[in-house]
This record gives C-alpha cells, structure tokens and sequence, in this order.
C-alpha cells in the first residue's frame, strides 16, 4: 500500500563544495531511500536547500573581502549543480535566503512569539571591545566544558557533539580579533526546553523511539537525562533573517532555529511549483517524516526542532533520524580549513562518469555505527575487485554469450531443473531481503545483499558452464542464458537505488522499460523469451594503481602547504655578544662517504674534508637524502662543536641545515663550489 513520505537531507553550509564526509553522512544514504521508496511504489517528497544564514557564512565572506551574499551565491550554485551531477535525486533543492523561507520562518517565530512560547530575557553576552560586536557562536572559540577540547565553538563541540552557548566555553577567545571577549548586556528570546522535558521524555524515551540507531537514542538520551535548558533562538548578528519584532533591531533568528524551518519552506516551494498540496508533507499523521543527518546534529533534529514542532502545535514529529557517526580521511579527520578532504566537484572532474564507484565505496564502507576511514586503495579495491569482477564481469558474460548464441534474443526456456528453479526462486528473493534492510537504515547491509545477487549470477554462471554445455546440449544452454538473463534484469532493478548511472545503463543495454521493485518478486519472468537485448557495453572499468597514487599525491601536496601555512616562525633566541659569535669556528667542507647509520631511521654517517682534518659527524637527514646524494656536497660544518657519542660513534662537529617554507630540508652551503675546504666562513 502506498504511503506518504517526507525525507529531509540535512541543509549544507554554503561556505564550502560537498566532500565524502558529507555524502557518506547524510546525502547517499537519503538519496538511496528515497530512491527506494519511489521504486516501492511510495508518494516522496526528498527535500534540501542550502543553509545560507549563521556566523561560518560571515567569517568566510570576511576572510575574502566579499559579502555573505557573494559567498552564498557561488557556493550554492556549485552544491546544487554537484548534488546534480552526483545523481542526488532532490525533488526540491532550495535556499534559506529564499524570500519564501524569511516569509516561513517569520511567521513560525511570530506564531510562537504570540503564543507565549518564548522566554524575553536580558542576560550578559560575551562581546569583542575591539571588533565592537557580540560574539555568537563560531565567533568565539575556547575549552569545551564537557571533553576539555580547546578548540570548541561557541554553539558547539565538534569533538564531542555538545551543545552549549557561548558562556559556558572555559577560556574563550574572539575567533575575530584573539581577544579575551567582555560580558555585555543584551536582550533575546529563548525557547523553555525545560518546558518541553517531559514531553520529549515521553515521546522519546517512553514512546516508541527505541527503534532509533544506538547513537542517536544515546545521545538524546544523555541529553535528557542531564536536564534541559531554555535556548535562545535570536542573535547580534547583521547576517539572517531579521526577528519579527518591533523592538529587535539588530537581531535575527539563531540559524539553528531558522535552518530546519527551512525544510518546511523548501516543501512550500516545491509544492508551488508542482501544483500540489505541501500541507500533507507535514501536517497529515500518515505521513512519515525521516531526517537524514550527521551526528553533529542529532540534538536540534531530535530535541529542538521537535520541540518546536510541538510548541506550534500543527506539525507531525520525525518518525526516525538515521544519523551517521563521522567519516575519515587516510587516518585523519576530515577538514575543510586544512583542505584534508575529497571535494564533490573534484572527483567528478577526476572520474568522469564514474558517480556511482564513489557511491557504492561510501556506502559499502558506511560510518553507520561508528566511524570509519575512506582510503583510496580502498576505493580501488570496491571498484575493481567487486563492481568489475562480480557485477561487471557477470552482466558482460551474459549480454556477450547472449549476441553470439542468439543475435541478442533472449532465448526460449526448455526444462527447469531443480538449480534453475532454486535461483529463479533466491531471485525473486532478493527485493525482499534488500528492503529490509533498507527500511531498518542499513544501507551497507542493502548493498552487500544487492552484490551477493551479482554474486549468486557469477556462481550460478560457472556451475552451469553453458560455453560449454552448447557443444552438446542446446537445449540446456537455451534455459541457461534464460535463467542468466532474468538475473541480470533483477539487477538493473533492484541496483537502481545504490547505482543509478549503472541501473540506467544496463536497463538499455536490456532493452526494456524498469520493473517495479515488487515486480521483481511477484513476476514469474522480467525478460520474456524471444525479447531483442541490445550489444554488451562496460558497466565498470578498472582504476589503474597511478590513478590513485594521483589523488594521494594530491591529498600529501595538500597536507605539505597546510603545514607550511601554518607553521609559526620560531621567536628570536636570547641576544649573544660579538664574542660569542666569534666563539663558533664555521668552515666550508665536503662530504667525501655518506652511510645509514644500522637500525636508525633518520641519521646518516658522513665522513667530511673540513679543510684541517677529515672527520666524522652523524646528521639527521636519512629521511631527506640518500647516502649517494651527498658525497661530494660542499657543506658548511662547525667544526669546534663538543664531540657527542650518537649510537655509540662519536660525532665531531655539526652539517648546518634549515627548512624551505615548503618544510625540505636543504644544507647552507656556499655558493661558489670553487671554494676551498677549511676556508672560515664570517
């Protein structure tokens, strides 16, 4: 029976492209969903837009010399055209700077405002002197009170996922100026959570939300159980939507207020433009409301927008937030300030019509219960030894056998013997197993389960070898394609949700118009006999070891120029007299033998002409120079440095070296390599 759904994909700041972390987060696990349901037969409405409003948005618009509306216009444009390109399958994809999403969150606030819901309160805020402003959330920064992290906003620990305000940061600093802020007296407006306390503990923690993943239960849980607060839903900011109120001048809604309403707007937009009804997407108790999100923001999805809901009174409540914990990068967090990240449009430029490899290495690798690491040997691994070698490599011996044994024809069946019965039977299967998983939101489960189809295709290929049962028996061989082929039809189906680009190529390659997913099960054959498939084509293509060794040479390019950017000059050492400086003997030399130095990664043993005598000095360049790279090097040594035992050989004297801002080692070396050994160097 069909049913009503409206999906939500967490609105992204539009301070920045889309990376993995998002898409493996919140975009590709929503996208399949939806897709699924649409297949099921369900009424979808997939929303998102991008989330304009908030303090990252000015710090960003102040760090390029351009204003917020500059910054908003050229990274929505580039979010929606990715999510495009990605095959992001959005009904609706708006903004919150949209006039029909000021028009929406006013009204929401002002229906609150009027009903009382609203705490007006003067409290002491903390602000910049220098900067003269208030200091709102990721305007400041200091020690998050709940995990130590020193690093933490002022709304929010990325660390841990606490909420807080701004006051509560344990040393806190202007992220503006790198003052210690003041506390100054302002009015806001705040929402009385307390006041929603034991409705939320009903709804969740009595009610039926225990069907919730681990995570998100637990963290509202921890949240309720510790006490909630009221939460200011205004801010001193110049950037958002103004509060709808004649004595707030300078004030505008809190984005984390603003932000979810505009899931709301979008529906509105959505359904103007389709002619249709948003109403029932939100207000109607047969509809299912399901948010994807990350786990950073499971507490205004699951406790504050709720809350809101509630307090205007004629919304529904999200069924369930399949929140997903964090993905890595090659071992480190993701970052978008330090450029440690896998951008959307740069592997969409990097691997041309290749969506769906990065789709299924997200999913297959999905941080659905913890978090997980993208690698991109990884990647290759998904794609080359499972969308290649078993679903690739299945759907081309079918489509090729069946051009050369019967011009493309799907072939008539003879007799079933009991093998084809039992996985035309494991075929049909298939839609039900998968949407199991798909429907309790694990979706590395759902595309496992669709690759063991592939799989069971590969299997049942190899045991019935029709290549060569058509020396003998063409009958048999005619049952055996046929029963291949309804395989191969399953899976253009049933892979439309995790591969679309595949789905619809290999729905062409069959020739045929897509089942429904129920079809898959419920008809006795998907492809009939005597149906004209067309020619084989690759479905996936092996990505080649340089290939990769590209996009890692990319990311340590990327980690070397952020470590030079924010390597901090070493302050001037104590002043020394001209005595002391005349103290140090430095001479030119050359390197004459260079070895490692046994079981020491970074020293090698160098034998130096100084001019006066030959010696031996151990340096610590092994991780920078071979042995071979140095003989012959002009050097410059100091000579009257007190012999040290390194590793047990005595070294006499010192290589004087520095660093390119780069972070290379290079010797100081002179530059005329006409230069006699032991000239003194002043």
């Amino acid at each position: 029976m069909s049913k009503r759904y409206t999906i939500t994909a967490a609105l992204p700041y539009t301070n920045g492209p889309i990376h993995i972390g998002h898409l493996a987060g919140v975009y590709v696990p929503a996208d399949i969903y939806a897709r699924y349901l649409r297949l099921t037969g369900n009424d979808v409405a997939f929303i998102c837009g991008s989330d304009e409003h908030g303090v990252p948005i000015t710090i960003k618009a102040k760090k390029e010399g351009v204003s917020p509306q500059d910054i908003v216009d050229k990274y929505h444009a580039i979010i929606k055209k990715s999510f495009e390109d990605f095959g992001i399958s959005l009904d609706n994809y708006s903004r919150t700077t949209a006039k029909i999403h000021h028009e929406t969150a006013s009204e929401f606030f002002t229906t609150l405002y009027n009903k009382g819901e609203f705490i007006e309160e003067v409290t002491e805020q903390l602000y910049d002197e220098e900067a003269n402003q208030f200091l709102a959330d990721r305007f400041v920064i200091g020690t998050c009170p709940k995990c130590g992290n020193e690093e933490s906003y002022g709304d929010q620990c990325e660390k841990c996922g606490t909420s807080h305000n701004a006051t509560d940061l344990i040393n806190p600093k202007s992220a503006i100026t790198g003052n210690v802020p003041t506390l100054k007296q302002t009015k806001h407006w705040f929402l009385p959570l307390d006041k929603h306390e034991a409705f939320l503990k009903e709804w969740i923690l009595k009610g039926h939300k225990k069907d919730w993943k681990p995570n998100v239960y637990g963290q509202v849980k921890s949240w309720i159980d510790d006490g909630l607060r009221p939460r200011a839903v205004t801010r001193d900011l110049d950037w958002g939507i103004p509060v709808p109120l004649p004595d707030a001048d300078g004030k505008v809604l809190y984005v984390w207020f603003d932000a979810p309403i505009g899931y709301i707007s979008a529906t509105k937009e959505w359904a103007e433009r389709e002619g249709k009804d948003w109403e029932p997407y939100w207000k109607d108790e047969d509809t299912k409301l399901v948010h994807f999100i990350g786990k950073d923001n499971i507490v205004f999805h699951c406790i504050i927008f709720p809350a809101m809901l509630k307090a205007e009174g004629s919304y529904i409540l999200p069924d369930n937030v399949p929140a997903n914990e964090f993905l890595n990068l090659e071992g480190n967090k993701l970052s978008t300030s330090k450029n440690w990240a896998v951008w959307l449009p740069e592997y969409l430029e990097d691997f041309p019509n290749q969506q769906d490899v990065l789709r299924y290495a997200l999913t297959a690798n999905a941080p659905e219960t913890k978090d997980n690491d993208f690698t991109w040997k990884d990647f290759q691994a998904r794609n080359n030894n499972e969308l290649v070698a078993i679903f690739g490599n299945f759907i081309n011996r079918v489509v090729v056998l069946t051009n050369k044994y019967y011009n493309g024809k799907v072939p008539e069946p003879i007799e079933f013997s009991q093998i084809d019965e039992e996985t035309l039977a494991a075929v049909k299967a298939y839609p039900a197993v998968i949407s199991s998983s798909i429907e309790r939101y694990r979706f590395r489960e759902a595309s496992q389960e669709l690759m063991n189809l592939a799989r069971l295709g590969n299997k049942y290929l190899a045991d019935e070898e029709p290549w060569k049962v058509i020396k003998e028996d063409e009958a048999r061989t005619q049952t055996i394609m046929f029963v291949t082929l309804q395989i191969a039809s399953a899976l253009a189906t049933l892979s439309e949700p995790f591969l679309p680009f595949t789905s619809d190529k290999l729905i062409g390659i069959l020739n045929f118009e897509n089942n429904t997913w129920n079809e898959v099960s419920s008809k006795d054959f998907l492809l009939p006999a005597g149906h004209q498939i067309g020619q084989a084509e690759l479905l996936f293509s092996k990505i080649e070891d340089e290939t990769i060794q590209k996009q890692l040479d990319k990311l340590e390019a990327s980690k070397k120029a952020n470590e030079a950017a924010n390597k901090t000059i070493e302050p001037q050492k104590e002043e020394i007299t001209f005595d002391d400086f005349t103290k140090l003997d430095m001479r030119v030399g050359t390197i004459l033998e260079a070895e490692k130095m046994p079981k020491a990664k970074k020293l090698l043993i160098l034998k130096v002409d100084t001019g006066i005598d030959v010696r031996t000095i151990v340096s610590g360049i092994a991780e920078s120079f071979t042995p071979e790279e140095v003989v012959g090097k002009k050097v410059t040594v100091l000579v009257n440095l007190a012999p040290r035992a390194l590793r047990g050989v005595e070294s006499q004297g010192m290589i004087l070296m520095t660093e390119t801002p780069e972070g290379k080692l290079v010797f100081v070396n002179p530059d005329d390599a006409n230069v006699n050994n032991g000239l003194h160097i002043s």
